[in-house]
């Protein structure tokens, strides 16, 4: 602790300096590894930020690699999730060795006619490739100016969302869609944008405010959401 506040102080210090001499001090902190690699160790019982490190002596190829990603996500699959209302899968790429290193991936399938809906990821940046199909898939800019910042992707495009926009797909043609999604952490977080509103218990009439609408409406559609969970 005594060394965190000699480094704070020091801080302030070289600040107060620049301030009186026209001088900017950039101060800059990029949070790399220690190490070569943290393979997560899933069985430690330890708690942090994160998982734990595996024993180096003990890591393997397999560490770094996962199998699956060429075949569609399965409903039930291992780290699989699957959304019969909007009509994709989406499953997490399991690749241990990526611990701590800010990086995940997905495979996501979307039906013909599926979407997956606008929603943002809070603490990444996405970058997508096309496996298969085509899909109409963009992002949202900040407010006030809220553009739409979209195209088709085909097989072998590659798509990138910065980080915290709100993006969506939508499978708008007769064939199955599948994408290759990678994020900028390993715990990007998913905020579906509809569900935020619409799913969860906010006040009905401040619902119904900023969705320039009646009660009645939210209530309405408030019921699709009960009945289609999933």
């Amino acid at each position: 602790m005594a060394m965190v506040g000699r480094s704070l102080l020091l801080l302030l210090l070289l600040v107060t300096l620049a301030a009186g001499h026209g001088v900017v001090v950039v101060v800059a902190f990029d949070p790399n590894p220690l190490q070569d690699f943290c393979v997560a160790d899933p069985t430690s019982k330890v708690r942090v930020n994160g998982l734990p490190c595996k024993d180096p002596a003990a890591v393997t190829a397999d560490d770094f690699f996962f199998s699956g990603v060429g075949e569609p996500a399965a409903g039930g699959g291992r780290g699989a999730t699957a959304s019969r209302r909007y009509g994709f899968t989406a499953r997490s790429v399991d690749i241990p060795g990526l611990n701590t290193l800010g990086a995940s991936a997905a495979r996501v399938d979307v039906a013909p006619g599926g979407v997956f809906p606008p929603h943002y990821h809070p603490r990444a940046s996405e970058t997508a490739v096309v496996l298969a199909g085509a899909v109409y898939f963009g992002f949202v800019t900040s407010y006030p100016d809220s553009r739409v910042v979209a195209k088709v992707l085909r097989r072998g495009d590659v798509f990138a969302v910065p980080q915290g926009l709100v993006h969506f797909l939508h499978n708008n043609g007769s064939e199955p869609a599948a994408l290759y999604a990678s994020l900028s952490s390993q715990n990007p977080g998913l905020v579906l944008v509809a569900d935020a509103l619409l799913a969860a218990p906010l006040p009905v009439d401040l619902v119904a405010k900023t969705l320039l609408t009646d009660e009645a409406t939210v209530d309405k559609i408030r019921a699709n959401f009960i009945v289609h969970r999933s």
